[in-house]
Parts: C-alpha cells; sequence; structure tokens
C-alpha cells in the first residue's frame, strides 16, 4: 500500500494562465527515497509545496485531484494538523529562518516549542539531530551569520528535528560543496533506511544515482518518466527535453558511438564510468 498517494493532481498558482502541475499521479511507498528531477519551471518545487500542504493551504490558487499521506487527505486537513507529519526544508533556507532566536540550537529547537515538547527531551532531539547532520559546532552562533551551505544544514536539522513521517526536501544542497552534498544525501539516505518516507527535488543527478531507490522526471507540470535511478538518468529522453544530465553519461555516450564504450548501460557517477572504461 502506498504511503503518499497523488491521484490526477492539477495546481495552478492565484493570477497565472497555465497550471504549474498537470494531472500528477504518483505513489511512494513508506520508507522509499524518491527523487524528483527536471528543468527550471517543471514544477519541482509546486510539487513539493503539494505534498507538505502549502498548495493550495498557504499559496492558494485553483487546484483539483487528491493528496494523500499515511490515509489523510490534504484538503481534509488544516495546515497545522499537516505539518505534523510532513516536514519541507526550502531551496532557499534564508526563507526558514524563524528570525525569532538568536542561535542554531534555539532555532532547531523552535518547532519543538510549538508543540510543547518537555524541555530536558526537546534537549536531547536538537543534540541528536544536530550530530546527525554534523553542526554541533554551529550551536551557539546566530543563524544570520552562517554561509548559505550551513543555513541549509540548519533548515534541514530543524524539520529532521520534528520527526516527520514525510520528509520533503527542495533542493537542500544547492548551496553546497561536494562534500557537504555527499554529507546530507547519506543523512538523507539513513532515514529512509530507519523508515522515514523521503522525496527531493534535485539536480545534482550523480548523488541522485547513488542514494535515490527511484527517479521521477517531471517536464512542464507533467511526469514525463519514472524508474530506478540508472535507467530514467541515462535515458535519452532526458537531452531531448531540456534535463542536465551527467557528464560521465555525456562521455560515455559519445564514448559508444565511436565503439569505445563495451558496456550495455551507460554510467551516470565517476565510479561507473572509470569501471566501464577500465574493462573495454
Amino acid at each position: 500500500m502506498a504511503f503518499v498517494t497523488l491521484q490526477n493532481v492539477t495546481y495552478k498558482y492565484p493570477l497565472t494562465k497555465e497550471p504549474a502541475l498537470r494531472e500528477v499521479n504518483l505513489q511512494v511507498k513508506e520508507g522509499e527515497f524518491v527523487a524528483v528531477i527536471g528543468p527550471n519551471g517543471a514544477g519541482k518545487s509546486t510539487l513539493c509545496y503539494a505534498l507538505a500542504g502549502f498548495v493550495p493551504h498557504f499559496f492558494k490558487g485553483e487546484i483539483s485531484g487528491s493528496i494523500e499521506v499515511d490515509g489523510k487527505k490534504s484538503d481534509e486537513s488544516t495546515l497545522d494538523e499537516w505539518v505534523l507529519n510532513v516536514g519541507l526544508a526550502f531551496q532557499n533556507p534564508f526563507n526558514q529562518i524563524s528570525g525569532a532566536k538568536y542561535t542554531v540550537f534555539e532555532e532547531i529547537a523552535f518547532g519543538l516549542e510549538n508543540i510543547g515538547v518537555p524541555r530536558e527531551e526537546m534537549k536531547a532531539r536538537v543534540e541528536e539531530a544536530m550530530s546527525l547532520t554534523g553542526i554541533n559546532d554551529l550551536a551557539d552562533r546566530s543563524p544570520y551569520s552562517l554561509s548559505g551551505g550551513q543555513q541549509q544544514r540548519v533548515a534541514l536539522t530543524s524539520i529532521l528535528v520534528m520527526r516527520p513521517k514525510l520528509l520533503v526536501l527542495d533542493e537542500p544542497t544547492s548551496q553546497m560543496d561536494p562534500i557537504g552534498t555527499r554529507e546530507v544525501f547519506g543523512v538523507v539516505r539513513k532515514m529512509a533506511e530507519e523508515g522515514m518516507t523521503v522525496v527531493m527535488a534535485e539536480h545534482k543527478v550523480e548523488w541522485i544515482a547513488e542514494f535515490a531507490d527511484r527517479v521521477i522526471a517531471l517536464k512542464e507540470g507533467r511526469i514525463l518518466m519514472e524508474g530506478r535511478p540508472n535507467e530514467v538518468l541515462t535515458s535519452d529522453l532526458l537531452p531531448e527535453n531540456g534535463f542536465g544530465i551527467s557528464r560521465y553519461t555525456s562521455v560515455a555516450r559519445e564514448a559508444k558511438k565511436r565503439g569505445l564504450w563495451k558496456k550495455d548501460f551507460l554510467p551516470v557517477t565517476l565510479d561507473e564510468a572509470a569501471e566501464g572504461f577500465k574493462s573495454r
């Protein structure tokens, strides 16, 4: 049974002519890590907002179809109720900082304060979440003194500390270096393995190939294709439709035309490419 189900979801923002999502049908199993890819304007962020209840409860607009998470329907729940089970990390972490707290530790504890978690439990959960994302050394810093990448880690930690059943991430590593990106993908993978369901919109296809269970390719608000990472990320449909692809896929595709790539698959990651060229 699916943990997340979208049926024929079409959504149009206020004062716009064209829908941002068009007849989206999607099912996600509990504990599955699903990555969403697509060109700019494909509807990735809107899909994240819809899963998190911000569409249409906050952004308003016109919506049809149904969104269900853990047996509950979005249109039958208030946003206050919905966010107790679904956590969203925005693409721009600055939009997620409350502005009400002076330190990172207090910022991460803010959500727990709002739902009345006892003080000692709150402290333990904040420390555990900060250890998980590797930001213990930032505890006493002001959230506004951090780099963009550090702020993204704080935003992610603020969601993880709430222990949502569904974790929705909108390009959570866009301001991180490769080391930080790998660490965050590792944390998200660990959360999925422990039972948390994850939907992540992201451009970094090499990391998606390594860590995600499934990939959804969006174009103009519709699902163009979906499947296992290597199937989707090496498909000819992606470059034909304006998607960014891995440099290793591009090189191997050209090498295959020249008879230099002998494997029956195309690589997405450096390790796959190195193995393929080494064994030809």
